[in-house]
């Protein structure tokens, strides 16, 4: 897409810089950036908005390692992919086709299409909620213009969903205008990601002179990773657990919160570098022209633009909800010698929570003897699902400065304008990825109106009133976002293989050291892939879904083993 005047520029300017010295280099990288802030864009979505969430309110400051190791991971892979299409210019969809294996080929695209599919779902779900409790409030509601309470009607979920589709739509058609549309597309979603960026520390500064302050030693401890809580509970909710005197009780409920930790961590990791991502890089470098002498580019752009925006983001989230929301009770929640004083907004929530447990004790999958006693209706308060309006909320007080409604008006700006540039660019990148799919598998080039009509298959998340009445909506990114970690493995092991085959690379294989670290680096991120992808299956699908990654693997190398000879003999 890009014109050779352009791309010529910008390789002569590449080149003077490096000329000149590690400054002037510097200084040209930045000028050049693009693709890694589309990746920026692109992961700093609702998935990360709501895992980041309640990655905060279950695990407090203790789960801030999960998302920056997730994309380290993710980088490594990503500065893989971008190795191997600028080196050999070929586009990956055809070259995993010819040179690896058509299975892995298709499954990415078709892959990349599903994710797209479902992550548009909690984008509009969450946009909507945005519109719905913070910037618009009046107008949504009980008695309001549009009731869009339970028992109301749906029109004023469609007409901000429509609204949105349309919003997005002609901002990502720009794109297949031709280059001026590439760059204008590009100065739009940097400037989001900054909205995004800087909407979230503001909330972290203005929290760190309010109140108490921030726990800075929690954070650093936070910090380091800690694969065990995956299987327990974090620290900070023991002593909940512990109040609790029947032992089966406090079994049960820990089980019950390792299972929701672990959606939200799988959610979390397959957020930070989602498949549709791995789709995105090779295809928006191959539309700017870059070729091999962009290699250094792409990998400080994916560092820069991509890793640094998403661990400052992601992290002062976590870092607001946890302190706002982990191990305590909802406002208004009391424990009263007579019962429970739920709020109404809680009241569905807090009653699924408690039948759970009694059916489990029922049941007799716990052998629990005691009726739920207080410490239980304690724990059960605090692992209500907040939604973003309880986080604006709670900010408000942040924000108060004197009498009035200045901090409501402030919590509501920062923290909803943020939210709204998350999903709306996140909602645009995913229809330019489907283009380029579809472009791809009809063999065109991603411009015109196959383009535009191949951009459309995310806008099934307008649909999203029919398929989620949660009791809280944010809660969606991270079912969306358990389903994204079963796909993810298909993308890393796949250009794994491809940084190894000499066939395509040629002299641009990597070898001695170089090897050996790229070899190091991506099994490790590989790994941790395959083995959260395979956690999601079984947790979703059981045994069954573990014969269909069978079947599949079954597949892949069945397929290797009949090519092998044709591709001899077509060698020979």
């Amino acid at each position: 897409m890009a014109s050779d005047n352009r791309v010529e520029a910008d390789r002569a300017a590449l080149a003077s810089a490096q000329a000149r010295g590690p400054v002037a280099t510097l200084k040209t990288y930045v000028s050049l950036s693009g693709p890694g802030w589309l990746q920026s864009a692109m992961t700093l979505g609702g998935g990360s908005l709501g895992s980041s969430l309640y990655l905060g309110i279950l695990g407090g400051a203790s789960l801030l390692w999960l998302q920056p190791l997730a994309m380290l991971f993710g980088v490594v892979m990503l500065g893989a992919i971008s190795y191997v299409t600028l080196s050999t210019g070929e586009r990956p969809f055809r070259a995993i086709n010819q040179h690896i294996n058509p299975v892995l080929g298709w499954s990415w695209l078709i892959a990349t299409l599903l994710a797209n599919m479902v992550w548009a779902l909690p984008q509009y779900s969450l946009c909507f909620a945005v519109c719905e409790q913070n910037f618009f409030p009046g107008l949504f509601g009980p008695g309001k213009v549009l009731d869009t309470s339970p028992g109301g009607s749906d029109a004023g979920k469609w007409l901000v969903s429509g609204l949105i589709f349309t919003v997005c739509t002609l901002v990502t058609w720009s794109y297949g205008s031709g280059s001026w549309g590439a760059r204008l597309y590009d100065r739009v979603l940097k400037a989001a990601v900054a909205v995004i960026v800087l909407s979230f520390f503001a909330v972290v500064v203005r929290m760190a002179f309010a109140g108490d302050g921030i726990n800075l030693s929690a954070i650093a401890a936070g910090l380091v990773p800690n694969p065990r809580q995956f299987f327990e509970p974090v620290e900070s909710l023991r002593p909940l657990l512990d109040a609790i005197s029947d032992p089966a009780a406090r079994q049960y409920w820990s089980d019950l919160i390792v299972s929701q930790q672990r959606d939200v961590m799988l959610s979390a990791g397959a957020a930070a570098v989602g498949i549709n991502m791995t789709f995105l890089l090779p295809y928006s470098l191959l539309n700017r022209g870059w070729g091999k002498e962009f290699r250094g580019l792409a990998i400080f752009d994916l560092s820069t633009g991509t890793f640094i925006p998403f661990v400052l983001a992601t992290g002062c989230i976590i870092i607001a909800s946890s302190a706002q929301f982990h191990t305590q009770l909802p406002d208004g929640f009391r424990l009263a010698e007579q019962g429970v004083e739920v709020p109404e907004r809680f009241q569905k929530p807090y009653e699924k929570l408690v039948a759970g447990r009694e059916a489990a004790a029922a049941s007799g999958e716990y052998a629990i003897e005691s009726p739920i006693d207080k410490a239980e209706q304690r724990i059960a308060g605090a692992l209500v699902r907040r939604d973003t309006f309880d986080l604006a909320s709670s900010l408000e007080r942040l924000f108060q400065a004197g009498e009035g409604s200045s901090g409501r008006f402030l919590a509501n700006a920062v923290f909803g304008g943020g939210v709204v540039a998350m999903t709306l660019s996140s909602i645009s990148l995913m229809m330019l990825i489907s283009g380029f799919a579809i472009c791809e598998v009809l063999d065109r080039p991603a411009s015109g109106w196959i383009f535009r009509l191949g951009c459309l298959p995310p806008a099934i998340g307008i649909a999203w009133p029919l398929l989620w009445d949660g009791d809280a909506r944010a809660w969606l990114t991270v079912i969306a976002g358990v389903y994204g970690a079963m796909l993810l493995p298909i993308a890393y092991v796949t250009f794994a293989v491809m940084m190894n085959q000499r066939k395509l690379l040629g002299d641009a294989a990597p070898t001695g050291a170089t090897r050996v670290t790229w070899n190091l680096l991506m099994a490790i991120a590989a790994t941790a892939a395959t083995a959260a992808g395979i956690s999601a299956v079984w947790k979703k699908a059981g045994v069954s879904g573990l014969i269909f990654v069978a079947a599949y693997i079954a597949l892949v190398i069945a397929v290797q083993l009949w090519r092998r000879p044709a591709n001899s003999t077509a060698e020979s």
